[in-house]
């Protein structure tokens, strides 16, 4: 389960940048991704344990701030970078979010976690390096890097405001708080009215490897919405409750490779050696991060990330 999930999830990279190039925008894909799967979630939590739906008062502007800062401008920083950068680069710089957990966690919560940290942020850094080309200066496009970063810091946050979300909910109904947050922020943002209703209505080439065939490009938001989206994040929560979180987490690092893999199949997006290189190095880092802090109680949970990472 937590392979297939992040299976879907390398292939909805490649999806939503289809729909991006086809001329949604980075805002109304999110909106129309976060809008589907609320309504899919809350649909699923009124039928299954409606009562856990029921939230106080104070809880309400705590969910409301996890669904924006934790999920909203995750997947929108998620989307600018993935429209100007390779949909593997935009991963893996989204990925170093557990590294950023890691140092928050020492230097401003002043808890201890392991030595390896360090060697953590160093090949992470080296790996970066690598990826982004930095000695060639600005081979790529500077505002899809800052996207990329922006979304492991949105991401990193998501992680730490999960352990407190989790102490007070279960992880469906915070989930589907929280993509309903997010689905409210952008329909305030873009009226639902202003959504590109002629573009979806359009036909968009697939990419070649697919074979000359076109599809509407509501079809394939539809696509991201159920099997990006919404299946995946049950098979997470599935994957959880029999392996716990940080062997989900382990096991979602195939997610970067199967996104570049998808991506070079699909879309042409060839890494070359240094890349390849420094992928390798990042996801090396990552995985020090991920067991850098020390072990938590087991009746400490954590949610699902917005694009399949376990933390």
């Amino acid at each position: 389960m937590a392979l297939g999930s992040a299976g879907l999830f390398s292939v909805n990279g490649t999806a939503s940048k289809v729909v991006l190039e086809a001329g949604v925008s980075s805002v109304h894909l999110v909106e129309l991704r976060s809008l589907g799967a609320a309504l899919c979630l809350l649909a699923l939590v009124a039928v299954v344990s409606p009562g856990t739906l029921r939230a106080t008062r104070s809880e309400i502007g705590f969910l409301a701030l996890y669904g924006v800062t934790g999920v909203a401008l995750v997947q929108w920083f998620y989307f600018v970078a993935i429209a100007r950068l390779p949909v593997a680069i935009a991963l893996l710089l989204e990925y170093t979010a557990p590294l950023l957990v890691a140092l928050w966690v020492r230097f401003v919560r002043h808890e201890e976690v392991r030595v390896r940290v360090w060697a953590a942020l160093a090949l992470s850094l080296a790996g970066l390096a690598l990826v982004t080309k930095a000695w060639a200066g600005g081979t790529l496009d500077p505002l899809g890097v800052a996207a990329g970063l922006a979304a492991a810091v949105s991401l990193a946050t998501y992680y730490l405001l999960s352990e407190h979300g989790l102490g007070q909910r279960d992880t469906l109904s915070l989930t589907a708080w929280t993509l309903g947050f997010s689905a409210l922020l952008w329909s305030i943002v873009q009226p639902w009215w202003t959504l590109p209703f002629d573009v979806l209505s359009s036909d968009v080439a697939l990419p070649a490897s697919l074979g000359a065939m076109s599809s509407p490009v509501w079809l394939v938001v539809v696509g991201i919405v159920l099997l990006g989206t919404v299946a995946p994040f049950l098979l997470v929560l599935s994957a959880i409750s029999e392996l716990g979180a940080t062997r989900v987490g382990l096991l979602g690092m195939a997610e970067p490779v199967g996104a570049g893999l998808a991506a070079w199949v699909v879309l042409g997006e060839v890494l070359d050696g240094p890349q390849l290189l420094g992928a390798a190095i990042v996801l090396a880092g990552i995985a020090l991060a991920e067991t850098a802090r020390l072990r938590q109680p087991q009746h400490e949970r954590q949610a699902p990330l917005p694009e399949g990472i376990a933390p």
